[in-house]
Parts: C-alpha cells; structure tokens; sequence
C-alpha cells in the first residue's frame, strides 16, 4: 500500500470500483502538516442509490448462507488487519492525527472486533424459553433486517467501522458504507481488504462523500436500520427522520460533556494520571473524553497543582513520533471551534490556569507550520454556575476544574447536570462511593479509578439522555440489525392455552 495516493480514489459498488455518477472530489488533508494525501470521487445520490440497489439484491442469497460460511470472508479480513497492523496505524495517524500508538490501537480494536464477531458466528444464538404449558417449546430466533447504512466518524476510522459491520454481516445483513469525509484513506484501505476477502457482489459497498450521501442512505426506504457514531445534532437529526419510518431503526453513538468525580478518598496519583488520560488523550478528540474534572474540596488544591503542572508541559508534536502525547485537531474549521470556546470561557469570566491554545513557534515541529495545532487549555469554575463552557460539548484540549463540597451525592449531582450522558469516571478507594456513583450517574459508559476513555469490543458502547439512542457495537448492535422473533410449537395431541385461557370450542348444538 502506497503512503500517498496518486489519483482520485473510487467508491466500491456491486463489486466493482467505480469513478460514480458525479464529477466532483475532494482531498484528505494530513492535520499535522497539511499536505494532500490523496483525491477522492465525491458520492452523489445516484451513487448510493446504485450502492442500495446491489445491497438490496444481495441480500436474500447472502442471508441465506449459514453464519459460518459468512463468518469466513470476516477472518480473512480479520488475518489482513494483523498483517498490516503498523502500515495502516500509520495511515490512521496521518490522516486523523492522534498519535501513533493510538493509531496503532485503532487497527487493534478493528482486529478484536472482527474477531468476536467472526467467532460469535459458533457460538449459540437465540434463547429456549419455559412455556407456562408442559407440551409445548418456546423459543426465541433472530433474522436479518436487511440492508445497513453505516456511517462513521473520522475519529476512530478502522475501528468505529467495524463496530458497525462486522456484527451486521454475520448476522446476514448487506451493508452500505459512508466513511468520514475526513478520512477517506482509511476506508479505501478497508474496502480493498472486503474485496480481497472475496465477498460477493453487492454485501459491501462504500461511497466515499460528505453529508448528503449520507442523507441519501437514511432517507432511502431500502435502508432497514442505520448505525451511526458521530455528534449529537446529527445522531438527532438522524434518529428523528428514521423515527418517522415504520419498521426503520437507528441506532446512534453520540457525543457527551463527560466528567470525572475526584472525591476526598482518592488516590492522587490514579486521579492525576487518569484525568490527563481522559481531557487530553487524541487531543481531546473523543466522544469519551473529559472536559469537566470535579474535584472534592479536600483535595482540590493537590489535584490543580499537580494537573496543571502535567497541562503545562504535555508532549504536542509529530503524530508520528512516539514521544508525542498529543497531536493537532483535525481540521481548520474544528481548530477555530475549540478556540472559540477558550475566548467564550474568558468572555463568561472564569479563572484560566494554562493556556496553551497558541502554541509557541518552537513547540511546533520542523515541517508542521501548516498543521492544526492547539495545545492544552484548563481554567476552573463554579459549578453551580450556568456557563456554556461547562455545559456545551467542545471535543478539544478543553477542561473545566470544578470543586465541589459535601458528599459523593452531592457529587454525583453536579456530574448529571448536563443534557448528555455518554460516559464518566470515579477516583476513589472508598468502594461505596464507586457502587453509589455505578447507581446513580447518567451515563452508558461508567469507569472506576481509570481513565474515562477505552473500549473493549465485547462490551456495549453508547449512552443515554442527549448521547444516544443505541449502541451500535458488539453484542448490542445484535438488536438494531436482527428482528426477533417468538416462536411456540405445540408438542401435544390437543391444545391447551397459557393463563388459564379457554380452547373450548363451542356451537349451538352444545
């Protein structure tokens, strides 16, 4: 695989790659340095039409193969990622910009996915359930929906993919791919691999684009359920128009305001190192990551010396090298975001500890004045005060210090004061405060002296209140591409009816 593409890259249709309908492209951008790494043709609505079309066809011999045999064309995919494990972590970094370990992580867990999914293609499916009635057997069975529109953010490029696909192919559905515009290296990488693989015509397909193609696979009647991980105003938008379709489904992994509670009973060292992890981990670039940090008064003044101090002088550099914690934000348009919300905190009069937005000439590397670059920015503030920097979501190196008095309730409390509900994290050794906060925080993903950050494909992944509606991977994923079906089969001579319900027929002549 080259390191840089040469000519504009085609979707993968039906089997086949094609230039499309259209005649516009567009480029990915490497983040850090700014230099083109490729041109990519730009979907159109005829394009996924003819993408839906061929899943849509595909569909009843595919879902008829055993899961098994489909499983089979997933290990190949599966052996391909190990194979090409440093290569494509080096794309993933190029093109999105986190760091390279974490570029190499996100081949990884694209690697760990493929193979729960492939492996759970042996293991039992359905459910024997007792019947109220001694002759009879029921049970539950899953089928297919049909076709899947998959679409994923630039963030999590490999991996976040193949939360959403690999599952959905086992399970017998086709599946229509739009990949972050952001990142469309990675998913010609994964479409080669699906045609390597053999898969037959019309189970995979992509069309590389922006926005409307995505619009175009939600909108279209062949789509029985979209899965989507992105922000929380498309998630919506999304999860409102399939709403309105009977029998469509959407599953939605969105955004958060995610925060750890520090509480008097922490250990330092674990609350610092996981509170770094958490706000400034691939730049702040995470629906995970943490942007409120709240801390018990009694420790409060340890834990804001000690975190700003790491803020200060936390690696940003090359993605590239492997002494580099943090790399740039993905695009001018982001970078400008991010800042504004660092000049919104000042405007709404908050006590700024680090600002590192504007990174010194020196802090940037040789070859990298062109990269999006935005360092580390802390402040703290009340927490009862009703700031937009503490509520809204700004997916950047952007965190609040909060203290708080009183108890893990009152705690628990501040945490839940925002409209999302993604994830969180407690530091604490006391084991009743971590079952209290387990109990009680509003939030689908819940962590216990670590950082708030990591997936382990074989758990769900999304979140409640403004962050989801679903979770599109692992086992869960299972419910939005499968129909469930309860099946009860009479074993007996004669028929007898649960709840004491009568199967007495009765005429006139009785």
């Amino acid at each position: 695989m080259s390191q840089q593409l040469s000519e504009p890259s085609k979707h993968y249709v039906d089997g086949e790659w094609t230039d499309g309908e259209g005649t516009e492209t567009f480029e990915s951008i490497n983040p850090a340095t700014g230099e083109t790494l490729g041109e990519f043709q730009r979907g159109t609505d005829a394009d996924v039409d003819r993408a839906l079309a061929a899943a849509d066809e595909a569909f009843e011999e595919w879902s008829a193969l055993s899961y098994i045999d489909r499983a089979e064309y997933l290990w190949e995919i599966y052996h391909e990622l190990r194979d090409r494990h440093e290569e494509l972590g080096e794309v993933v970094t190029k093109e999105c910009g986190k760091e390279i370990s974490e570029g190499k992580a996100d081949v990884t867990e694209a690697w760990h996915m493929v193979e729960w999914a492939a492996g759970n293609a042996r293991h039992p499916h359905g459910d024997v359930v007792p019947s109220e009635i001694p002759g009879k057997d029921a049970y539950m069975r899953r089928s297919p929906r049909g076709v899947v529109g998959c679409i994923s953010p630039w963030n999590f490029p490999v991996a976040i993919p193949f939360w959403h696909m690999a599952v959905t192919l086992v399970e017998g559905n086709t599946v229509v791919w739009k990949p972050a515009e952001q990142t469309p290296w990675c998913g010609q990488v994964i479409a080669e691999m699906f045609e390597d693989a053999g898969i037959p015509e019309g189970v995979f397909n992509m069309v590389q684009g922006y926005g409307d193609a995505g619009e175009a696979i939600v909108d279209d009647d062949r789509t029985d359920t979209v899965l989507f991980t992105g922000s929380a105003e498309v998630g919506q938008e999304i999860a409102g128009e399939v709403g309105g379709q009977p029998g469509k489904l959407a599953a939605c992994e969105m955004g958060g305001k995610n925060g750890v509670v520090i509480t008097s009973e922490a250990d330092m060292d674990t609350a610092v190192h996981s509170a770094v992890m958490s706000s400034f981990k691939t730049t702040g670039q995470r629906c995970v990551s943490s942007e409120r940090l709240l801390v018990h008064e009694d420790r409060y003044d340890e834990f804001k010396e000690r975190f700003v101090d790491v803020a200060e002088d936390v690696a940003v550099g090359d993605p590239l090298e492997e002494d580099t914690f943090m790399g740039p934000l993905i695009e001018p348009e982001h970078a400008e975001k991010v800042t504004g919300y660092n000049d919104l905190a000042r405007d709404e009069d908050v006590n700024v500890l680090v600002d590192r937005a504007d990174l010194d000439d020196d802090e940037i590397p040789d070859g990298h004045e062109d990269g999006h670059w935005v360092g580390p920015f802390v402040y703290e503030a009340d927490p009862e005060d009703d700031l937009r920097v503490t509520h809204e979501e700004v997916f950047g190196p952007h965190v609040a210090l909060l203290k708080y008095s009183g108890d893990i309730e009152d705690a628990v409390e501040l945490h839940n004061d925002t409209e999302y509900g993604l994830a969180g994290a407690i530091i604490s050794e006391d084991y009743r405060e971590i079952n209290y906060f387990r109990d009680n925080a509003e939030i689908g993903l819940a962590y216990g002296n670590l950082p708030c950050i990591g997936a382990e494909v074989h758990l769900p992944f999304g979140g409640v209140k403004k962050s989801g509606n679903g979770y599109p991977s692992a086992r869960e994923v299972i419910e939005a591409v499968t129909e469930r079906t309860a099946w009860t089969l009479n074993n007996s001579e004669g028929i007898q009816m649960a709840q004491g319900l009568s199967a007495d027929i009765t005429t006139d002549e009785d």
